[in-house]
Order: C-alpha cells, then structure tokens, then sequence
C-alpha cells in the first residue's frame, strides 16, 4: 500500500465561540441572564453597568462603534454607534412576583423560628436575619413543640423517632414494630407507651399530625372541633365508617346508612371537605417563584403592541478609561490583557442585543397571531406551532424554541410563559382548524355550567362540542379534562 499526500477542499460548519454565547443567552431566562451579566461584570474589567444621568448620556455621543468591523487606515471614526445597549422609552413594569407564604406555629410566648415583623405607623419591617434565614420544616416544628412538652427521657426518645418517621405530607409511616428497632440501644418500649407518646404527639400543632391514614387525619381534626351538634356527630361517622362510600359520592346509600336528610348530610360534609388531609403542607417550606416578564403588552390606540420590559434589560457599555489604555504595536502583557477583555466585551454587548432583538420579534409575531386571545380570552386562542413563527421570521425552528422557553409575556390578561400561545390543532367540521387551548377552555366552562347533581359526562361533552363543529373524540376530552385537573363526571357529582 503506498501512502501518498493529497489536497482537498470543502465546506463544513464551524460554531465558533461568539455564537455559542449567543446560543446561550437566548435560552437564558430573565433571571437567570441577570446573574450572567452580573458575572461578566465581575470577570471582565471593560464591561460596566450604563449609567442613567445626563452626563454619561451625553458623552456617549461620538463614541467609536465597538461592535462593528474594524476601520481601513485613515478612515474617520469619529462618528458611531456607543459601546452600549440601546436604552428603551417603554415605562417600567413592577416584577410580576409568585410566592407563596408559610404558615407558621401560633405560641405567643415563645420565639418563633420564622421571620417576625415589627410594626409602626408607617409601615412593617421585617428582621433582615430573620428574612434570610432557612424556612422552618415540618420536622423542626414539631421538635421545637417537643422540646416544649414535659417528656421522660424514653418518652423524648419515642417521640424524637416518631417525628422522624412522619413524612412531609404530616402522616406517620413507620409501625411500633419498626418504631423499636430504630430507638437507642438499650431502651425497650412496649406497644401501650409508643402508642401513649404517638397520642401525646397528635395534639401538636399542625392539626391532624402524625396520623397513620386519612381516617384517623381526619378524625384528629374534628375532634379537635369540640361540637356536639347533629352535623359533628354525622361528620364522625362518615368518617369513621363511610369513608369509601364519600369519596365514591354515593349519597342515596349514605343518607340511608347515617339515617339523615339531604340537608344535615351536606352540612356534614362541607364540615369534612373544609380538613386538611395533608397537614404537613402547612409547615413545608414552599420555595417561591420569581417570574420577570420580558416583554409588555399594551394596547396603544387599538393595536397590540409588544415592548421589552425595562426591567428586564441591562444596559452594558465599554470602560472608557481601559479602552484609553489601549496603545498600538505594544505587545506588553498587559496590553494584551486589556486588549483581549475588550474584545470579549463587545461580543458579550452584541450577544444581548441580538438576544432583545430575536425576542422582541419572536414576541410580536406571537401577540400579532394572538391578538384575539388578547381581546376575548382563551376561548378566542389560534392554533400556532414552531414552524409558523419559524417560517415568518425565517429562523430555524430551534432558535424559536430557545427564545420562547423560561420568556414570559405580560398584557392585561395576567403572566404567560411564551410557550403558552403555542398550541396544536383540531379540525373542525367545516373544513377549519381549532386550538387545542381553546378546546380546553370550553370544556372548562361546560363543567363549571353543569349541573352538580348530573354531571356531565366525557361522551356528552364530545357530543356538544361536536353540535359547535368541534369534532374530538372522547379520549381527547379526557385527556384534556385530566390535564387541567378536572376529575371525572362520578367524582364531580354533589347534592
């Protein structure tokens, strides 16, 4: 075999690291891009935040355009763009903030773990230690209310391994059996003291704690009610011995059993349906969710119109000073430093521009698709995929996906991720197209209408919508139905 050399020539696509930052700051969310721009600000001296005052604006003009090609030799320079991100006139938007609030124990005397407020005439102040600190678990809130009860030292060691036995929805999960092969060794219990601990230990705080089951959850919580009446006296029984006949809402069979009318028997359980089964949730540290909408949606003489939330920009520029020190021909160490920064911090300010700027036109091709649900709500959605904006804006299919996830959009209508507005088709029976969102919240408005003793079935919800030219087969309904967390028609059914 004979090795010999030859010279070929072709063609191949190279992603070169300017564009795998822009790829990465595209799919970024709003705060997750804040946190890397914040660390680009630390890493790269040339870059720094723009400042809003007079001065600063006025002394961009003139500037050097940093995100252009460099200038042939001798060509004036004097005049370009600034080394910074446009600023926009749209006016700033408040944080849309989800969090939700823990509840928390109620011992007065006590120092409670979580944040307390102090109060004056003018408004609340909340401990700054206090705010940062770790929520309390369920776990600790109920060591912290042991710790509070006169135990013996083999009672304290029960009670310590039945807490650590509760799961996080309040319910024991552990047997005595099991409880005693995780004590101490040398502490042996029989079944009366565990079972005296345990019922020391359900009068703490959630109601309903360290149950072994629902039943007994339950039963916990009325008792704790202290009434005598006929409705508590129904309530106990319904869930003391009829609790599979209530969650299958056979209500002929109950009123038969419990020897009652229809009026005390849903007296009785609106009593049981205001419970907690899951008392432990109460405690649980929830961990909010900030969400910061990119884009702002208004209506400005009757067109839709969508902006870039103001927020949700950071406007960046070049350090002038470095940028001075610049000198031509020296091959210094440190000129190369400052050198090679600047040159990054230029393809970071182009990156986010050209992130603002796919965003807002991905955004606005959305609201000008979607202007009905804008006007009349979910009803009114438009079946939109990928490839429709994809095919508008002549862009592949995956920067549209990378510019829709984790963006959100706020107009009058509340907060939608972007990935809200995109929603498949159905055909309907004159030859058009529906939107599977659209769908849905008919479906949702026929249950919420339905009557509550006669629900109305998945079959019977085909058939009506089918009446509207609206042809989905019941499976569909289903699985539409079961997505918004809409039980089935027997569950549905109420006196």
């Amino acid at each position: 075999m004979k090795q010999s050399l030859e010279l070929k020539f072709g063609q191949r696509l190279t992603m070169t690291p300017q564009l795998q930052q822009a790829i990465r700051l595209l799919q970024l969310s709003a705060i997750e891009l804040h946190e890397e721009i914040q660390q680009a600000l630390e890493e790269n001296p040339l870059l720094e935040e723009q400042d809003d005052s007079a001065d600063d604006l006025e002394n961009q003009n003139g500037v050097d355009n940093e995100l252009s090609s460099r200038p042939e030799p001798g060509a004036d320079t004097s005049e370009a763009d600034p080394d910074s991100l446009p600023e926009t006139d749209i006016q700033l938007s408040d944080d849309a903030i989800v969090a939700d609030n823990m509840a928390g124990a109620e011992w007065e005397e006590f120092e409670l773990p979580y944040a307390p407020t102090r109060y004056n005439d003018e408004e609340a102040v909340v401990e700054i230690d206090a705010r940062n600190s770790a929520p309390t678990t369920l776990r600790e809130h109920l060591l912290w209310q042991m710790y509070m009860t006169p135990f013996s030292e083999t009672d304290r060691h029960i009670a310590q391994v039945i807490i650590d036995s509760v799961d996080d929805d309040g319910y024991l999960t552990s047997t005595n059996e099991e409880i005693r092969h995780m004590l101490a060794e040398g502490v042996e219990v029989d079944d009366e003291e565990i079972d005296a601990t345990l019922h020391q230990l359900q009068n703490f705080d959630p109601p309903g704690v360290c149950a072994r089951d629902l039943r007994e959850c339950l039963l916990l919580q009325l008792r704790l009610l202290a009434d005598d009446s006929d409705t508590a006296g129904i309530a106990n029984k319904l869930v003391s011995d009829h609790l599979g006949l209530l969650g299958n809402r056979d209500y002929s069979q109950l009123k038969r059993l419990l020897k009652t009318d229809t009026d005390h028997l849903q007296t009785a359980i609106q009593l049981v349906q205001g419970l907690n089964p899951r008392p432990g949730g109460i405690i649980q540290p929830h961990q909010p969710r900030y969400v910061t909408p990119d884009i702002i949606v208004k209506k400005i003489k009757n067109v839709w119109r969508a902006e870039l939330n103001g927020d949700a920009l950071s406007p960046l520029k070049i350090n002038r000073t470095y940028k001075s020190m610049i000198r031509r021909g020296d091959t210094s160490t440190d000129n190369k430093y400052i050198q090679d920064h600047l040159q990054e911090a230029r393809w970071f300010i182009k990156s986010l521009r050209n992130r603002n700027e796919t965003l807002l036109k991905v955004a606005r091709v959305i609201v000008e698709r979607q202007s009905d649900f804008l006007e009349h709500g979910e009803q009114a959605m438009k079946p939109m995929v990928l490839s429709d904006v994809a095919e508008t804006l002549d862009m592949h299919e995956s920067t549209i996906s990378r510019a829709t996830t984790q963006k959100y959009l706020l107009c009058p209508r509340g907060v939608f991720e972007l990935k809200f507005f995109f929603s498949s088709h159905v055909n309907t029976a004159d030859g058009g197209t529906c939107s599977s969102t659209a769908i849905r919240s008919l479906i949702k408005k026929l249950v919420e209408t339905e009557p509550p003793t006669k629900p109305i079935s998945d079959s019977k919800i085909a058939q009506m919508l089918d009446k509207q030219g609206i042809r989905v087969a019941r499976r569909t309904i289903a699985k539409y139905r079961e997505h918004m967390n809409i039980p089935p028609s027997n569950q549905r059914k109420s006196l």
